[in-house]
């Protein structure tokens, strides 16, 4: 049986570092300690009645847990040039992070866009008018074809402009502090302008 949601080797590999016997962890979840083996060795799943219990015990959250992936935030001085964006296919729903992170949304797992420099269809024009960036797109706007967002990354924080498809691909963002823009196109993904 493979492993579909929960990694034997991220239980095992979590369990290990907790220092807990097979035993000492099926004791603490209510489960026999040939249940946690099976889980580690690929011949079965934890019930995802058990999953928080689970979690819990092996000291990270439920999405870690899913994910096969711990966690740990390596922007600690929280530089907002390491900002990650993140974008439901199922919803839309537009989600950010200054720190590495595990996002889902509409029960799926959502990986972070990787951003390319802008090609000649998404093209990212900045014009400055009085103390605002006016950022616009010539791209195409329609139901199936869009701009969903742009974005500009400051020093102190994020700023997202959410798009639709009867609008035009166009924002203003005040100047101060603004080190880069991006744009997220539904069907090509994430591009930037560096300022």
């Amino acid at each position: 049986m493979t492993n579909q949601y929960v990694t034997g080797a991220m239980i095992k590999r979590l369990r290990e570092k907790r220092h807990l016997t097979q035993a000492e962890l099926a004791e603490k979840i209510c489960v026999t300690d040939k249940a946690v083996s099976k889980w580690e060795t690929g011949r079965g799943l934890p019930d995802i009645s058990l999953l928080e219990v689970l979690a819990k015990a092996l000291g990270v959250s439920v999405i870690e847990l899913l994910s096969g992936e711990n966690i740990t935030n390596k922007n600690k001085a929280a530089k907002m040039s390491r900002a990650s964006f993140y974008v439901c296919p199922v919803c839309g729903n537009v989600i950010q992070s200054t720190g590495e992170a595990v996002i889902s949304c509409c029960g799926i797992i959502l990986p972070p866009l990787e951003a390319e420099p802008a090609d000649s269809s998404h093209q990212v024009n900045v014009d400055r008018v009085e103390d605002e960036y006016f950022v616009t797109l010539s791209h195409e706007m329609t139901k199936s074809h869009y701009i969903s967002f742009i974005a500009a990354i400051r020093d102190d924080g994020i700023e997202i402009k959410k798009l639709y498809p009867e609008q035009e691909a166009q924002a203003r963002f005040k100047i101060s502090g603004v080190k880069k823009i991006y744009a997220y196109c539904n069907r090509h993904g994430l591009f930037d302008y560096e300022r």
